[in-house]
């Protein structure tokens, strides 16, 4: 997966399309990730020690991978990134537009 925590992202498609967000969460093996002030859904929450009140809260729901696209740091621009093995043997990831690393 190319998108990880901390990343800015833009959302492409559906009902939050144009937002921009960071991510704050990934979950690689279902290729979900979590962005913030987008995809709000309501959860009903059982009173607990730790939330004596309990009610309806409202949360981030994660959002497919395939529906957001990363902002280059440098360029500002939505890009995919590319994967480049360097002399080391370590991954890292590039822009595709400006060629700079993320």
């Amino acid at each position: 997966m190319r998108i990880k925590k901390n990343d800015k992202v833009r959302v492409i498609t559906g009902e939050y399309k144009g937002v921009e967000g960071l991510v704050l969460k990934a979950f690689p093996k279902i290729n979900k990730v979590i962005i913030e002030k987008v995809n709000f859904i309501k959860k009903h929450q059982r009173p607990t020690q730790q939330n004596q009140s309990g009610g309806i809260i409202e949360m981030e729901a994660p959002i497919h991978i395939s529906n957001v696209q990363l902002i280059c740091p440098k360029c500002g621009q939505p890009t995919k990134a590319r994967m480049k093995i360097l002399e080391d043997k370590s991954r890292v990831r590039y822009c595709a537009k400006c060629g700079d690393m993320i």
